[in-house]
């Protein structure tokens, strides 16, 4: 689709309201039929590139790399010096980009891309990101990873003053706030518009002149700056870097906001200090093990939390069984630690599509035999260490034991490289409701009975902190965003309250 002179369009991700307002409840749950739907999962990846001939192919290819990060839906936007194009599909990268044809529709020297995953609602073309916008300023498109926090309360805002919405998502709000800004200058503008922005958001931006970035004041979602040949380059992750061939330069900080023009690349700290706090499921689970985030490899991180699990919590057994895939390079580090071997006593089916149908509960019963097969010749007469990354509802646990017990193990001892999760997260993750976490409604020996295990054990939050390499977790200043398992979180939350708290970013600073 042009965008060149067809007036106003708003597309978006993030989460979804009602045309009045009101949020969407249990619209995800009713669509859902992932065959593994007890794990969580992130909304979406970024990606943007400046001033390359091939920038459309560039960012198909780069959104390839982080499909990992949303399978529902993905769209690029391009310029051409003259005009804007975009392409928003349903469905994976590759089914959506693969065509020579559909890449030939976005030319020009830079691009956006965005891969999402919705929290809420239904999965809709007009909820594709990148967002695109005619402004007094010029063309806009937007894309975000992350979800704003106060989004609810700044739309009802919008609304009541005259704005027209034409998404169902809050990330529509950042395009009103950049286009009601009177900054003369559009990067102060876009500035004008984050400041009142909370929550967590990494952002890409593309206008007829910049590629700009920017990451919230925490650091909570990850974004990375690359170059190819000379060319800049913002990724959510380094994979997205490598497929590519380019160069990785740095993380773009906490509260910075980067510009990208012909006169290269400037940085700008708008907001008040802070210290930073990534998110620590990036290393637990969303994150692809072969990137770096914070300067550190997600896979080594994720083999030194299966290390502490099993110094923490060991296990008289004969074999390591990961959960695949998650739970691999957690297991590899427990194995190695406690001298047990590793084997695949699960097999995946890599082939098993996210939204096979299943017409009667007989058959969904059989889901994650379909995903998931017992290799009897290593789990028979054995006693097991399985090993996952994290433990949510426990439904698949409970069928993964069962499994693992019909195929004859002799015991099932489940230990899980990461925390109870007792509390909701409202910065991007897709978690259940408080009264649906496992954890939050079951003791220790209750979820133990509950998924069928001989025993469960769990790493300690301090031991996720010491895989990191810290000595364990700071309670005067937590050194990441760790409250689905602590209940502590770094940022108002504004639309739970139900009312907007003035000046939060800055007694945030005080207070940090």
């Amino acid at each position: 689709m042009d965008l060149g002179c067809d007036g106003p369009i708003s597309v978006a991700g993030g989460d979804s309201f009602r045309a009045d307002g009101e949020p969407l409840a249990g619209g995800r749950a009713d669509l859902d039929l992932d065959l593994n739907g007890d794990r969580l999962r992130e909304e979406c990846g970024v990606f943007g590139i400046y001033n390359h001939p091939e920038a459309a192919a560039i960012t198909a290819i780069g959104l390839h790399a982080l499909q990992h990060r949303g399978q529902e839906a993905a769209g690029i936007v391009s310029y051409d010096g003259r005009r804007f194009h975009s392409e928003r599909r349903l469905g994976l990268v590759g089914d959506a980009f693969s065509d020579a044809g559909v890449i030939a529709r976005l030319p020009g020297d830079s691009a956006v891309g965005h891969v999402r995953y919705s929290t809420t609602g239904e999965t809709l073309l007009r909820n594709v990101q990148p967002l695109f916008a005619e402004l007094d300023a010029g063309g806009f498109a937007v894309g975000h990873n992350g979800n704003l926090t106060n989004g609810l309360t700044l739309r009802r805002q919008l609304v009541r003053e005259g704005a027209i919405t034409q998404s169902t998502t809050d990330t529509e709000v950042i395009l009103h706030l950049v286009a009601r800004s009177r900054k003369p200058r559009f990067v102060d503008r876009f500035i004008d518009a984050i400041r009142t922005l909370e929550g967590a958001y990494s952002l890409v931006a593309l206008t007829n002149k910049k590629l700009i970035g920017a990451r919230d004041p925490l650091g909570i979602r990850p974004l990375v700056l690359g170059s190819l040949d000379g060319s800049p380059i913002l990724a959510s992750e380094t994979c997205a870097l490598d497929i590519i061939g380019a160069r990785y330069v740095r993380d773009i900080e906490n509260g910075e906001v980067i510009v990208i023009d012909e006169e290269g690349v400037q940085s700008f700290k708008p907001f008040p200090e802070m210290a930073p706090r990534p998110c620590i499921f990036e290393y637990i689970y969303f994150a692809r093990p072969d990137s770096v985030v914070g300067g550190r490899s997600v896979y080594q991180v994720r083999k030194n939390m299966g290390r502490v699990l099993a110094t923490e919590s060991p296990a008289n057994a004969d074999v390591i069984v990961p959960v695949p895939d998650s739970g691999v390079p957690a297991a590899i580090g427990f194995s190695q630690t406690s001298g047990i071997p590793y084997e695949l006593g699960i097999i995946r089916n890599h082939y098993v599509g996210r939204t096979f149908i299943q017409p009667t509960q007989s058959i969904r019963d059989q889901g994650v035999r379909m995903k998931h097969s017992a290799n009897r010749s290593v789990v028979e007469g054995k006693s097991i260490v399985l090993v996952d990354d994290s433990l949510v509802r426990g439904t698949t646990s409970v069928k993964i034991v069962q499994m693992m017990r019909d195929a004859g193990a002799k015991e099932v001892h489940f230990r899980i490289a990461s925390p109870p999760i007792t509390h909701p997260d409202y910065y991007g993750i897709d978690t259940p409701d408080r009264d649906k976490l496992l954890a939050a409604t079951h003791d220790l020996e209750g979820m133990r009975r509950y998924i069928g295990a001989d025993s469960l054990a769990f790493l300690s939050v301090d031991g996720v902190y010491r895989a990191m390499g810290f000595e364990g977790r700071d309670p005067v200043k937590p050194q990441f965003t760790d409250h689905c398992f602590t209940g502590d979180y770094p940022t108002p939350l504004t639309d739970r309250a139900g009312a907007v708290a003035q000046q939060q970013l800055s007694l945030l600073a005080e207070a940090s």
